[in-house]
Formats: C-alpha cells, sequence, structure tokens
C-alpha cells in the first residue's frame, strides 16, 4: 500500500475550505509595471507601504527593466574575461617584465652556485 495508509492524502497544514477568513485580511497591495529593452512587460506586485524600488530585473530575460515604457535601461556591458597574464600585462611594459625576469634568473642561478637550489 504505497503512502502508509495516510487517510489525509493530498492535504497539508493551513488548507482547508475556509481560506483568508482562516488566514486573516490580504495587506493591500499595489501592481507595478516594469519594461526592458527587449520589449518584456512585467508586474510586480507590492505592498502599499513598501518603497517601490526604481528598476527591477526583466524575469523573461534578467536585463534590467524600469517604470519608463519609452526609455527602458540599456543591457549592461559585458566585460570579457581577462587572464591572469592580461592583468599583468597591464601594470607591466614589455621592458619591465624583461627587467624583472632577469633579475629572478641571476637570483636563481646565484642560488645554484652556492647549492642552495639543486635543478
Amino acid at each position: 500500500m504505497a503512502g502508509g495508509g495516510n487517510a489525509i492524502r493530498g492535504s497539508r497544514v493551513g488548507a482547508g475550505p475556509m481560506g483568508e477568513a482562516e488566514r486573516g485580511e490580504a495587506a493591500p497591495r499595489q501592481a507595478v509595471t516594469y519594461f526592458c529593452a527587449h520589449e518584456h512587460r512585467s508586474v510586480v506586485t507590492f505592498s502599499v507601504e513598501a518603497q517601490v524600488p526604481d528598476s527591477w530585473d526583466c524575469p523573461k530575460c534578467g536585463l534590467p527593466a524600469s517604470m519608463d515604457a519609452d526609455n527602458p535601461p540599456p543591457a549592461p556591458k559585458i566585460e570579457p574575461y581577462k587572464t591572469h597574464l592580461a592583468y599583468v600585462k597591464e601594470r607591466r611594459s614589455d621592458a619591465e617584465a624583461a627587467d624583472i625576469l632577469d633579475e629572478a634568473i641571476q637570483l636563481l642561478r646565484s642560488r645554484r652556485k652556492s647549492g642552495e637550489v639543486i635543478f
């Protein structure tokens, strides 16, 4: 027998014919419409007492949306992925990199001669 013989199958705590009367009156609400650059229209419900945000992420495409249907916010500019080497090259010129490499090689060779590093 599936379900272990539970006689109240398919119900949950708080479910019943009374509905709203059992839970109390719903708080007053307001519907706010947001528009994104892809011309999606999203209606979001807030409490009347809540501070309504100027922008909201579109649930259909994820772009930012605003309440201004004629001027929706533009899609954010996506920066390409940068490697560690790209960041290093932004900070150092090729001449500086060559100087640092020469310095490191000289240090390594001097440590090898003294027997400190064996390889």
